[in-house]
């Protein structure tokens, strides 16, 4: 059994945590809402009164927040000078890659091993121990938080150096934007052409216009396997989630010289979604925008 400290625990944190506390770990938790500290408190975890007084004693310190300036306080003011040598620090937040890289290089600097290790898998993973762990970080800080990522995972895949997990998350994310972009504006086109939508689901999904995000997460109600589209978007993974890690995958396609016109329209997409006031809802929504008739099952 380790001692865990564990920051941030918003809708993802708070099933990860747990699930380390069903692991058999000694999980201590902080978050600024006291809400989610009593919710969390219910699944096992200790209550602290500070990030500081969390981490000091733990083997290995997790953190799940918001934004790239969330982690890089947290890690100056409230890790570093409490951890001890010997404890592992993972970070599962996704945030940009320098933000990442200059953290994981303050870890050395202090003689800690850290890596980047954000998620792929949304809300129901999270709580279901099913999430991917993209790894970024040196092979012996890896090794270390391998066993704490599988307990709360069902894949942990070691990607490279530092802010090589961050890489992958939002190439990744990249990915499923577009994707589920092209997918709903092929099925809004299917129905205005007068195609049953289960007719041309039943035809697309064993066809080379197969996709995860038609044939596992289908924005249509009623077609495929039950998804947020058939709890009226509700739950699943935000909008505006989805546009912040377009945002962090355009700026490094930026910084890294890379073209991704595609990427880049998905992104005016899901910004003149969240810009609608539709940020809260799943990203498949964006589907209700492009003019699809829906309605729940």
């Amino acid at each position: 059994m380790s001692i865990i400290a564990f920051i941030g625990l918003g809708n993802m944190g708070s099933g990860m945590a747990a699930n380390l506390v069903s692991a058999g770990h000694d999980v201590r938790a902080f978050d600024l809402s006291a809400k989610a500290m009593e919710a969390t408190e219910k699944t096992g975890c200790l209550k602290c009164g500070s990030a500081g007084e969390a981490v000091r004693g733990a083997d290995a310190v997790l953190t799940m927040l918001p934004a790239g300036d969330h982690v890089a306080a947290v890690y100056e003011t409230d890790v570093f000078d409490a951890a001890g040598k010997d404890a592992v620090l993972i970070d599962c937040s996704t945030i940009d890659v320098a933000t990442a890289r200059d953290v994981a290089s303050a870890a050395a600097e202090r003689g800690l091993a850290m890596v980047d290790a954000p998620v792929s898998g949304g809300i129901a993973a999270a709580t279901g121990g099913t999430l991917t762990f993209m790894v970024g970080g040196p092979a012996p800080a890896f090794e270390k938080a391998e066993p704490l990522l599988a307990a709360m995972g069902k894949a942990v895949i070691h990607a490279g150096d530092a802010g090589a997990g961050q890489a992958a998350k939002i190439c990744n994310n990249m990915l499923l934007g577009a994707t589920m972009a092209a997918t709903a504006e092929t099925l809004v086109m299917a129905q205005k052409l007068g195609l049953d939508p289960q007719t041309f689901y039943d035809i697309a999904s064993v066809s080379s216009g197969q996709s995860w995000s038609l044939t596992s997460y289908c924005p249509l109600p009623g077609v495929g396997p039950e998804s947020p589209a058939d709890r009226r978007y509700e739950g699943g993974f935000a909008a505006a989630l989805m546009l912040k890690d377009l945002r962090l995958a355009l700026e490094a396609a930026r910084t890294a010289d890379a073209s991704v016109p595609m990427g880049a329209l998905a992104g005016q997409l899901y910004q003149l979604l969240v810009n609608g006031g539709q940020g809260g809802r799943d990203f498949s929504s964006v589907i209700e925008m492009l003019g699809a008739e829906t309605a729940s099952r």
